[in-house]
């Protein structure tokens, strides 16, 4: 039997909240808990070693204006990628990202195809632009193209009223999103707003992006049909400043976005009382830069979730919700490194020691 080069890392393995190695090995990309008997080149690296994180909501080749060069997009993974992000639920692109799949420096994506929005209710160069009537074709185009999501943009700015209003008629909502788990997709949509709330989740929505008009009434809601939020509160943290930019033309809208900033922290931390799945994402892609993913975990604890809770919605429960293996037998081995033990302190996922891609060491 020839020898193979192998990584050891060693230390304080976190392959679930509770469950903690010693060490764990890599060889040929993938994890092992067993010492190879054929280890040669063996290269050691020792911390605290976490799944790769998750970035749950990110646009990969996405700027504010649309779709970015592949060289653009390829800074933006690497960006993603330095900052401890391996996987990534893509929540809407117009770029075609496929490549990526073929580089095994850059992170996993999970894609949700194209957005799918009202005409002229997004943003330009962002989405499919359609009517209701189309939903159903156009989600079922983009189901195909997906990896297993569809994203919708279930609420924006209606011009004539003056604030965000919902996009879609309850009864249309509930054909696309039949017709996206007939395909085997799942759904989720931007809800920056109240009022589309409760049409999306009866009409079996999976998830939903932002969350912010997510209120008391609707949360048991929520709860009891199992809809995830990823609430993107570093996003978030932009509404005063669009409030301020908008408030001449739209002064409703601008009064509304305000209100949703300010309850921010209460309404993620409410929907975490009530058993609401909680992910990490970043919003990362379109106004904002990538690599947020350390800053969106230290906001969820800010919000009152519990350190190893919000620590576990950008990796073990991240990963299981979006069927992806963590710290696990046989899983590709992407995994963070840190010097300190993240559990006890989340600031410490803004300073990776080192970071394995695909059994690789990256940096």
């Amino acid at each position: 039997m020839s020898e193979r080069a192998v990584l050891h890392v060693k230390g304080r393995i976190l392959v679930g909240p509770d469950e903690v190695r010693d060490e764990l090995w890599v060889v040929d990309g993938r994890i092992s808990y067993d010492r190879p008997v054929d280890a040669r080149d063996v290269t050691t690296v020792e911390g605290w070693a976490l799944p790769g994180l998750v970035d749950a909501h990110c646009h990969v080749g996405l700027d504010a204006h649309g779709a970015v060069p592949q060289d653009v997009a390829e800074k933006q993974a690497l960006t993603d990628r330095e900052a401890g992000t391996l996987l990534i639920r893509d929540a809407g692109s117009p770029s075609d990202t496929r490549w990526v799949d073929d580089r095994e420096d850059l992170p996993k994506i999970i894609r949700a195809g194209r957005h799918i929005a009202r005409t002229r209710r997004y943003i330009r160069n962002y989405a499919w632009e359609i009517e209701p009537e189309d939903l159903v074709a156009y989600v079922a185009q983009e189901a195909r193209r997906g990896d297993g999501w569809v994203k919708l943009v279930g609420d924006w700015i209606d011009r004539d009223l003056g604030d965000l209003s919902a996009c879609w008629p309850r009864e249309a909502a509930r054909a696309g999103i039949a017709e996206a788990h007939r395909l085997g997709a799942r759904v989720t949509a931007h809800c920056f707003a109240e009022d589309s709330l409760r049409d999306l989740v009866e009409a079996g929505i999976d998830c939903v992006e932002h969350a912010t008009g997510l209120t008391d009434e609707l949360i048991p809601l929520f709860a009891s049909r199992g809809v995830a939020i990823v609430p993107t509160l570093v996003n978030i943290a932009t509404f005063p400043g669009l409030a301020d930019g908008g408030e001449s033309r739209f002064p409703r809208w601008s009064a509304h976005m305000r209100r949703l900033h300010e309850r921010r922290y209460d309404t993620v931390r409410n929907a975490y009382d009530a058993g609401i799945p909680v992910y990490v994402g970043t919003d990362a892609g379109g106004s904002l830069p990538h690599g947020l993913v350390a800053a969106e975990v230290a906001e969820l604890v800010t919000a009152g979730l519990p350190p190893v809770d919000a620590l576990a919605a950008t990796t073990w429960s991240a990963r299981t919700w979006l069927g992806r293996p963590g710290l696990t037998e046989g899983a590709p081995a992407d995994l963070v490194v840190y010097d300190t033990d993240p559990r006890a302190d989340v600031r410490a996922l803004a300073a990776p020691r080192r970071i394995v891609l695909n059994g690789r060491v990256t940096a």
